[in-house]
C-alpha cells in the first residue's frame, strides 16, 4: 500500500507542522521561544558525530536577556545571566538583547570558547524601550494588535528603524493586513538596504497571499543578502515548493534550514518526512520523523508520527526487497 493510500494522520496532521512553522517565524528571530512552548515537549538535541566539531560558549549577560548567533536565537540566559550555546567552527556575530538595555552585537572569533561576558547598558531611549515591549508582546502571545499599537509608538519617536518596521509588519500580518505589512517591508528595505529579515517577511507574506513566484523572489533575495545563511527564508522556499509539488527541492530547502537551525526546530523533520513520502523515500522519511520523535518526544504530532514510521519500515523493506540483485 502506498503511503499516500494509506490512513493519514488525520485531516489536520499537515496543518499543524505547517501552523507550527508559521508559529516559529511569525514572531522572527526572537520567536523561537514561543514556538518551543507551542511544541511541548520537545527537547535539545542530542550530540552527534558531525557535531564533534562544534564548540560551546558561554555567554554571560543580564538575566533572561535574548541571544541570538548569526540572527538565529539560540534561547534566553537562566537566573545567573548564562547560556551555553553550541557554535560551528568560524566566525559569528552574536546580539544579545534584554529589557531595559541597549541592545548589543558583537563578533564571536574562530577561537573564541568558554565564558564570554557580555556588558548591557542601561537606555532610557524610548523608541528602544517600546520596541522591547512590542517583541515581548508578541512572544508572550500579548496580541498582534496590541504589539503593532507598540511598534507604532516606537515608530513616531524614531521613524527610521527598520527592525521595528519588521516587527510591525509580522503583527500586521498576523491580522490579515497584508496589504499595510508589505508597506512596511518596503519602508524597513529603504531604511536598511540588504535587510535580509525584511525580504524572507515579504516572501512569507507573499505565500500567504498564494503569489508563489514573488514568494521565492524574495525568499532569494533573503538568502543573497544573507549570505545564504536565512533559515526562515529555505524554510518558506521549501514550503512553496511543497504547494507546487516540487518536492526533491522542497527536501533540499528543508535540510538547509534544519543545518542552519541547529536541530533546534524539530517541526522541520516532519516537514522533511512528509515531502520524502511524497517522493516514496520511505526509508529516509522514516529516518526524518525518528529524528522530530528524537526532538520532540511529547511534540503535538508526536503520537501520530510514531504511528506511521513502522509502516514507512515495512515499505522501505519492501521497496529494498524489489530491486535487482
Amino acid at each position: 500500500m502506498r503511503v499516500d493510500e494509506r490512513p493519514r494522520r488525520g485531516a489536520s496532521s499537515a496543518t499543524l507542522a505547517t501552523l507550527a512553522v508559521a508559529a516559529l517565524f511569525a514572531l522572527g528571530p526572537s520567536g523561537t521561544e514561543a514556538a518551543r512552548q507551542a511544541r511541548r515537549g520537545a527537547r535539545p538535541a542530542p550530540a552527534t558525530a558531525a557535531r564533534t566539531t562544534s564548540r560551546v560558549l558561554v555567554v554571560k549577560a543580564q538575566p533572561k536577556a535574548a541571544v541570538w548567533v548569526d540572527e538565529v536565537r539560540r534561547g534566553t540566559t537562566d537566573e545567573q545571566g548564562e547560556l551555553s550555546v553550541s557554535l560551528s567552527p568560524g566566525a559569528h556575530t552574536l546580539r544579545v538583547r534584554a529589557a531595559g538595555y541597549a541592545e548589543r552585537v558583537l563578533p564571536v572569533t574562530a577561537a573564541q570558547r568558554g565564558p564570554l561576558q557580555v556588558r548591557l547598558t542601561p537606555t532610557t531611549d524610548g523608541a528602544e524601550l517600546l520596541f522591547q515591549q512590542a517583541e515581548e508582546t508578541r512572544e508572550r502571545g500579548g496580541g498582534a494588535a496590541k504589539a503593532a499599537e507598540l511598534y507604532r509608538e516606537a515608530l513616531a519617536l524614531r521613524p527610521r528603524f527598520p527592525a521595528a518596521r519588521v516587527g510591525l509588519a509580522r503583527a500586521l500580518a498576523a491580522t490579515d493586513d497584508h496589504d499595510a505589512a508589505l508597506e512596511q517591508v518596503a519602508e524597513a528595505r529603504r531604511a536598511r538596504p540588504g535587510f535580509a529579515e525584511a525580504s524572507a517577511v515579504e516572501g512569507r507574506i507573499l505565500r500567504t497571499l498564494g503569489d508563489y513566484d514573488a514568494a521565492l523572489e524574495s525568499y532569494r533575495r533573503s538568502l543573497r543578502e544573507a549570505r545564504n545563511f536565512q533559515p526562515e527564508a529555505h524554510t518558506g522556499m521549501g514550503l512553496v515548493f511543497e504547494e507546487l509539488s516540487r518536492h526533491e527541492e522542497a527536501v533540499a530547502s528543508f535540510r538547509r534550514a534544519i543545518a542552519q537551525l541547529s536541530d533546534t526546530e524539530p517541526v522541520l523533520y516532519e516537514l522533511l518526512g512528509r515531502n520524502l513520502e511524497r517522493l516514496e523515500r520511505w526509508k529516509e522519511a522514516a529516518d526524518a520523523y525518528d529524528k522530530y520523535l528524537a526532538l520532540a518526544p511529547g511534540g503535538r504530532d508526536a503520537e501520530a508520527v510514531r504511528s506511521i514510521i513502522e509502516q514507512l519500515r515495512r515499505q522501505a523493506a519492501e521497496q529494498e526487497g524489489e530491486r535487482p540483485d
